[in-house]
């Protein structure tokens, strides 16, 4: 297989790297990239079972390719823990982000987008990405959290600056920089909601508390309330804007399933599904083995790098029918672009309803339009792909 080749930073194999991720699952389901020594997973029964064993596969080491290394990092960042410090954190943080806060949005996240939406009506070309999907997802968690409505566009800026790369790939000091802003503006919050606590998710955070086994009463520490609110910012953001973009650009390529969700409005919830399925916002997630693993006749050595390819596990043919197919009636029982087990999203619920009705409010005021391909532009990290710009013509 010498003449297989993929990594996460190489420009060239980000556009289409589907026919590729096609030709390691059949030839080379455990691939090794002799270059940066890491190992890559690409079928999706692989991935689910990676899953299934976050202490085998671990997160305490980081996620992202730049990050991964020997030393566990000390954080509070739930998605760089384990259990049994994960299980502890997220019950604290399900506490605040609960299903009754999520529910009481969708009335905000309709009137959030109307009010995004109904200034393009006539405009005949605009950016579906930056004059809508982008906006829409830091609005809602600003709102959410309790962001004064002065700060979020310069907030929504600063957190895109966060994933900027250098010509190395390598994380900028501009992202270093906008990243230091955040947290400390979010620390700040925090802060200010412990001298005049209000209605918002911020205070929800800062009295969310549990009992421990011990008796013990438990509240997040400002560091923890802090990198939650960074991991809600940079999560709720990025995501579920990459992922109206990619919707925007699939259906659209498949204009007969446009037609059927712009006729039946009861098919978007899951079409969300399938979509999530065909193009993973984020297609690329880092572990660290802590023990060996067999797999198909190779061995992966504790104290590896592996790359689970979330957007290869969508178009697996062996779990899914026709995977390179949009079809918004598949019966999507199962996709893992939300994760699985102990690290599914947390914010899956208010991702779901963000997806659903962006989707909805657009094919409202066009039921038809045109990308312009040659015009938009990929964003890219080492875990995330996206439009960052798609022009549409409606």
């Amino acid at each position: 297989m010498t003449d297989i080749y993929w990594d996460p930073i190489e420009p060239s194999l980000r556009d289409d790297p589907y026919p590729l991720w096609k030709r390691m699952r059949d030839e080379a389901p455990v691939w090794h990239n002799d270059r940066h020594d890491f190992y890559v997973l690409t079928r999706f029964h692989d991935i689910e079972a990676a899953h299934k064993d976050p202490l085998g596969y671990s997160s305490a080491h980081g996620t992202t390719i730049e990050v991964l290394g020997p030393e566990e990092i000390p954080t509070g960042m739930m998605i760089w823990t384990d259990p049994p410090k994960h299980s502890v954190l997220r019950k604290l943080v399900s506490r605040a982000f609960t299903t009754r806060r999520v529910t009481e949005m969708e009335d905000r996240i309709r009137e959030i987008t109307m009010g995004m939406l109904d200034p393009l009506v006539g405009a005949g070309t605009f950016d579906y990405v930056q004059d809508f999907a982008a906006d829409l997802p830091p609005t809602v968690i600003s709102t959410m959290l309790g962001v004064p409505e002065a700060d979020r566009d310069h907030l929504r800026h600063r957190i895109d600056a966060i994933f900027e790369l250098d010509e190395d790939g390598e994380r900028s000091a501009h992202a270093a920089e906008a990243g230091a802003e955040v947290f400390g503006y979010l620390m700040n919050q925090f802060a200010e909601r412990k001298a005049t606590p209000r209605d918002d998710m911020f205070t929800d955070l800062l009295n969310a508390e549990i009992t421990d086994d011990d008796g013990s009463v438990r509240r997040l520490t400002d560091m923890e309330l802090t990198e939650f609110g960074m991991m809600l910012f940079i999560a709720g953001t990025e995501t579920v804007a990459r992922h109206l973009g990619w919707a925007a650009d699939a259906l659209d390529a498949f204009p007969d399933q446009r037609a059927e969700l712009a006729a039946d409005h009861s098919l978007i919830p899951n079409a969300v599904e399938e979509i999530l399925r065909y193009e993973a916002p984020s297609p690329v997630n880092g572990r660290w083995t802590t023990v060996d693993h067999e797999l198909h006749g190779t061995t992966i050595p504790a104290g590896s790098k592996v790359m689970l390819l979330t957007g290869s596990a969508g178009r697996d043919e062996r779990k899914y029918p026709d995977p390179d197919v949009l079809d918004v009636h598949r019966k999507v029982d199962l996709h893992l672009t939300f994760g699985y087990g102990a690290h599914f999203c947390l914010g899956a619920a208010l991702a779901r309803m963000e997806g659903k009705i962006g989707i909805e409010e657009t094919l409202k005021r066009w039921p038809e339009w045109t990308v312009d391909r040659d015009g938009a532009q990929l964003l890219y990290t080492s875990t995330v792909r996206g439009y960052v710009n798609l022009p549409i013509t409606v």
